[in-house]
């Protein structure tokens, strides 16, 4: 049976992919497409909705993006966020302007009247609201939906064109019931059938990466992450002895890590691995690199080039390769460039940045629309142990992206000690499994300490950890004060160069959750 669709519409939004994820969570299907698509590009998708996303333009700001008025008259039921919603009011000839008090963050939100898109939503609650502009005079046929004190429009509708604009974020986690309001839009609104289920997504993958490479053969770098390990996996089950995978000591791991990682493939998910150690080859080249975006670049593209000159071995004892598989995410595709439409760089991840134009490969991807925790629940499926399955995220870049500042061996090492001993202290506090991310990061700041009777000048560590779901949003963890000690002390009386630790209480956004 073919699943329902909802179409996104990316206007730059860096939280197009997060709109997406939440429509998956009503279990319907949904694309994302540049803002620019075609009307039969479109129509090709059969979709039940669209969703206009947001974005950083005004509307009538020079050059900012616009779609076809085609679109608005093509009957289909028609969600616009944000910028979205501006759009939909300036195409249909209303007014937006410019707002004489801006509104970032969280704002109570009134419900003014009775509407399926508010169904089972409470009369007030707390919206995210993020933006400059604001829409203030309607299009003929549109009513109010919902109100701020600084946004007497923030929600409208015209029900006979089953068209609705609001001018908050549903898609983030910050906003109550913002994930029923994006399924009472897609369930009850646009009548989507709650069809897609990873059971599904798994099915279609595997018949996707069969037809893509055919007869071809795939090597496949593997880090021992979720990401990777789930890729890995589904490549293998659709296509068997026709993929090889690759283990590249980066110089960049844990503590431990190469080990780990060659003894789960062989001995836990029976995948052949061939593991190369290039730990000297990255770490020259790193020598002495403090900027972010150079230390990605190196790696991604040294990566690619031992990947080939591994692959060439390989070839000659088992025929050559045609296809590079990555556990590419959709987080990682819109932190990096805007593949499906305009939204801004913050980072080049090396999944999706750092990669050599001139490389052989053709790239597998099947996780690359997948947010993390439905690759957690596909990886379930394909019976990955829990111990793996809900191993924290770590970088491709790995520590070269924790250890701010120049790169060496010896700060490295620092690094890897103190960034165990977090592990160890979180997961004897039984937190680990419960918390997405949690890590040191050794920063170029220097501090006067005294240990003993002797001044010490040593490094500062600073420790993150933070819930989330997805990646995209997150808030910093309130760790038990007593478990912050007890990681303070050890790595200050266990590791030698830091005399400082310090806890990170940035949530994302404003911040990342990387610090590079």
């Amino acid at each position: 049976m073919k699943n329902d669709t909802i179409i996104v519409l990316d206007f730059g939004a860096q939280y197009s992919q997060l709109i997406a994820r939440r429509v998956r969570e009503s279990k319907v299907y949904c694309e994302i497409l540049p803002f620019n698509a075609t009307v039969d590009q479109i129509l090709a998708k059969a979709p039940k909705g669209i969703i206009l996303s947001g974005g950083p333009a005004s509307v009538y700001a020079k050059g900012a993006p616009h779609i076809s008025e085609e679109i608005f008259d093509l009957g289909i039921p028609m969600l616009g966020i944000c910028y979205g919603m501006q759009l939909i009011s300036h195409a249909l000839h209303g007014k937006v302007q410019k707002a004489h008090k801006r509104e970032f963050g969280l704002a109570p939100l009134k419900v003014k009247a009775k509407h399926a898109l508010f169904s089972g939503i409470p009369s007030v609650m707390n919206a995210w609201m993020s933006h400059g502009d604001h829409v203030t005079k309607l299009p003929a046929g549109f009513k109010v939906l919902a109100s701020t004190s600084n946004c007497h429009l923030a929600a409208a509708g015209n029900d006979q064109r089953q068209i609705y604009g609001i001018q908050f974020h549903p898609e983030v986690v910050h906003t109550q019931k913002g994930t029923k309001l994006i399924e009472n839009f897609v369930r009850k609104i646009c009548g989507a059938k709650p069809t897609w289920s990873m059971d599904s997504y798994e099915k279609l993958a595997i018949e996707q990466i069969r037809e893509q490479v055919g007869k071809g053969r795939v090597i496949c770098g593997v880090s021992g992450g979720v990401d990777s390990t789930v890729a890995a996996a589904l490549i293998h089950r659709a296509i068997g002895k026709q993929l090889s995978c690759v283990f590249v000591n980066n110089g960049v791991l844990r503590k431990g890590e190469a080990e780990q990682v060659v003894s789960m493939f062989k001995d836990q998910l029976r995948i052949p691995m061939t593991y190369v150690n290039s730990e000297a080859v990255f770490l020259k080249l790193l020598d002495g690199v403090s900027e972010p975006e150079k230390k990605r670049k190196i790696i991604g593209n040294t990566f690619i080039r031992i990947f080939e000159q591994t692959s060439k071995e390989l070839e000659r004892k088992q025929g050559p390769f045609d296809f590079l598989a990555q556990g590419t995410l959709y987080p990682d595709v819109i932190e990096s460039v805007s593949v499906k439409g305009p939204s801004a760089v913050i980072k080049s991840h090396h999944n999706v940045g750092g990669l050599p134009k001139d490389m052989k490969f053709k790239l597998v991807e099947p996780l690359r629309e997948l947010f993390k925790d439905e690759v957690r629940e596909l990886g379930a499926r394909l019976r990955i142990p829990k111990e793996l399955l809900w191993r924290q995220p770590f970088p491709g870049p790995g520590l070269a992206v924790r250890l701010l500042g120049p790169i060496t061996k010896e700060r490295l090492d620092i690094l890897r000690e103190a960034d165990a001993i977090v592990t160890e202290e979180i997961q004897k506090a039984g937190l680990y499994y419960s918390i997405w991310q949690s890590f040191a990061v050794l920063t170029p700041i220097k501090s006067v300490g005294v240990m003993g009777d002797e001044r010490t000048y040593e490094n500062v560590c600073a420790i993150r950890a933070v819930h989330s779901t997805d990646a995209m949003t997150a808030d910093w963890v309130k760790l038990p004060y007593d478990l912050m000690g007890r990681i303070s002390n050890r790595i200050i009386n266990e590791v030698r160069g830091i005399n400082r630790v310090v806890y990170d209480i940035t949530s994302k956004p404003p911040g990342t959750i990387e610090w590079e």
